[in-house]
């Protein structure tokens, strides 16, 4: 045999012997070797619907990389608790607020602006001249604080009191006539109430409703002042309407009155008199005509208060 036969039969031998140890490779690759593949790179797909993803055989004899693609896990169910029941308050009913128009001083001529209190006597005065018969009843009175006076006064007389100094009036001027039973016995002469006449007169001139509405234009006045003295959350409304409610609640008694002078004053010698209310022994000095007077002007003052 040629060499050139021989060469073929030995590479013919070769070529089978090859085939042999291949086919014994993947025979042994199905029965369970792992085979480590690397991946290509390959560009990223587009995801599809689950349900038509393919799943490649795991049997298949294509020399590609097996993928499987697993499909895409659901959510887990979220439990859902009871919800307690929550009352709903209902809305606020809506409140209407109501403004109140802006007052114009300067056209409203009964607003006033009050001075203060160390600086009101002018106020008060020019006040009362406004009403009718006021003027003369200024003459009668008091030439500074009036308005602090006044209210120590109306105080002391809703106490039943009647104070000797710090009046809101002039003093009369004037000595109570008495007569002489004996050296140490006296009888007030009955023109002893004259002396008050003028005064009574005047005060009962007064327009009632003019004066009150001038009464409730100082009112501030009169409370800041009521304060000062102690009376901080005391209405002075209420003492002013005691004080005449004590004055109307006198009886009125007749004279002639015997008196007594131990001292400088004189003092009512009957003792069930002379332990009267200072304001009920007050008017017995006045006289019972002004004392009837000065009750029923008063009778018109209470009721408008």
């Amino acid at each position: 045999m040629s060499k050139s036969g021989l060469f073929a039969i030995a590479a013919v031998a070769i070529l089978t012997l090859l085939s042999l140890v291949y086919f014994a490779a993947t025979l042994e690759t199905r029965q369970g070797t792992t085979t480590v593949v690397i991946e290509p790179p390959v560009p990223a797909l587009q995801p599809a619907e689950p349900a038509e993803r393919p799943i490649l055989n795991r049997e298949s004899n294509s020399p590609l990389p097996q993928i499987r693609i697993q499909p895409r896990e659901e959510p887990p169910p979220v439990a859902v608790t009871a919800i307690e029941e929550v009352e709903v308050a209902p809305p606020p009913e809506e409140v209407e607020i109501v403004v109140e128009p802006e007052v114009n001083i300067e056209d409203d001529a009964d607003v006033m602006q009050l001075p203060s209190l160390n600086g009101s006597d002018s106020f008060v005065f020019d006040g009362l001249r406004a009403i009718q018969n006021g003027a003369v009843l200024v003459d009668l009175l008091a030439r500074d604080q009036i308005v602090r006076k006044f209210v120590v006064f109306v105080e002391n007389i809703s106490r039943g009191e009647f104070p000797q100094t710090g009046l809101p009036y002039r003093a009369l001027g004037q000595d109570m006539p008495v007569r002489n039973i004996d050296d140490n016995l006296f009888v007030m002469d009955e023109s002893a109430h004259a002396r008050f006449d003028y005064a009574v007169q005047t005060f009962v001139s007064l327009d009632a409703e003019s004066a009150m509405a001038f009464y409730r234009t100082l009112s501030p006045l009169f409370q800041q002042a009521y304060a000062e003295i102690g009376f901080r959350n005391v209405s002075f409304d209420d003492t002013l309407r005691a004080a005449i409610n004590n004055v109307l609640r006198t009886t009125n008694m007749e004279g002639p009155y015997q008196l007594v002078r131990p001292s400088i004053m004189y003092l009512y010698a009957d003792a069930s008199i002379e332990n009267l209310q200072e304001v009920h022994k007050q008017l017995l000095r006045i006289g019972a005509d002004n004392t009837i007077l000065l009750k029923a002007k008063l009778r018109e003052f209470v009721a408008l208060l």
